[in-house]
């Protein structure tokens, strides 16, 4: 499930670094998790779509190399974005 339009616009100026800003790991990390969220309220009606459960394992992955970059090598922003999308409990 894309997101697009509105939606995909609030999650790059909420997340962005500078004013030209819509592609840094932190926009992605917000995009790809609401994507994430979105396919798996579809896997609650279609479990058995293990073509897109593969493409959410490839988003999921994806994320998480995000996020080991962030936390690498900008400590601050990793905790940031954590906290601000409710991942890591």
């Amino acid at each position: 499930m894309p997101v697009v339009g509105q939606e995909k616009q609030e999650l790059i100026a909420k997340f962005k670094i500078h004013a030209e800003d819509s592609g840094s790991s932190e926009v992605q990390v917000a995009i790809l998790t609401k994507r994430i969220e979105s396919l798996a309220k579809h896997f609650e009606l279609h479990g058995k779509d293990h073509s897109s459960r593969r493409g959410l394992i490839m988003m999921v992955s994806k994320r998480r190399r995000l996020l080991a970059y962030l936390k690498d090598r900008h400590a601050d922003r990793y905790v940031k974005i954590i906290g601000e999308l409710g991942l890591r409990k």
